[in-house]
């Protein structure tokens, strides 16, 4: 083991070692911004021929953990229209910001070309029926928020949580940008709004540290109200038993 090679040299050696008959693959997430701490994993989009079979693994090498994203170049294209359908664009995003590792065949930068394609053209729209069921979940959210006893902490985090989730997920796909959960999910907010991306998070903030949700509750009616406004009585939702 090595801790002292670069991730890139790391994940070219995983590859190498553990997928000879790759044919590309790319290194993504923060080791490739040069963001990466000593505790990262690597995320690795690798291409193999049709021959094999898709899936994603874990696995530790070098003692890091690797996060693979294996995909035959037939899968390639069914691949990036779930990614798209999700609206995250997990392995689109590995795709257009990584590093190449490989790329004998100009495999990979054929598929670079497309995940960029994909990336330029926007997630799917929400139908009515998802932006009506986000605008009554946001309200219900929002509205809890407000009611819950300061006392009553951990409730009152698990609805932070939530109504930050939730708003979120409307605005991103409010101004058609990609959305993003866990450490993502404030990093697309900002880049869909900044403005109200910010009061979005520094309310969840302000919630953690000081039992306030006021300024929370606030920033997700106005994410309401670019949606027609709260939705409480008249909400129905059909194909419920």
């Amino acid at each position: 083991m090595n801790d002292q090679a670069t991730p890139v040299a790391r994940a070219l050696r995983l590859i190498t070692n553990r997928y000879p008959h790759a044919l590309g693959a790319v290194l993504g997430g923060s080791a490739a911004r040069g963001r990466a701490t000593p505790t990262s994993d690597l995320d690795v989009a690798v291409l193999l021929p049709d021959s094999d079979i898709s899936r994603r693994e874990v696995i530790r090498h070098d003692g890091h953990l690797a996060e693979l994203f294996l995909h035959t170049l037939a899968d390639v294209p069914a691949a990036f229209e779930r990614d798209r359908t999700s609206r995250r664009g997990t392995v689109l995003f590995i795709y257009d910001q990584g590093v190449s590792l490989m790329d004998p065949h100009g495999h990979v930068s054929r598929t670079q070309g497309q995940a960029r394609a994909v990336l330029a053209a926007g997630p799917p729209a929400l139908t009515p029926t998802e932006w009506e069921r986000g605008r009554y979940v946001l309200t219900c959210f929002m509205d809890d928020l407000i009611d819950i006893r300061p006392a009553d902490r951990y409730e009152q985090l698990s609805l932070a949580d939530f109504t930050l989730r939730e708003a979120a997920h409307l605005l991103t796909a409010h101004h058609r940008a990609w959305t993003g959960i866990g450490k993502w999910l404030p990093r697309r907010l900002l880049g869909a709004d900044p403005a109200l991306g910010r009061a979005l998070l520094d309310g969840h903030r302000n919630v953690a540290e000081h039992s306030n949700p006021a300024p929370l509750a606030a920033a997700a009616a106005q994410v309401l109200n670019l949606l027609g406004g709260p939705l409480r009585d008249g909400y129905t939702q059909h194909g419920w038993a």
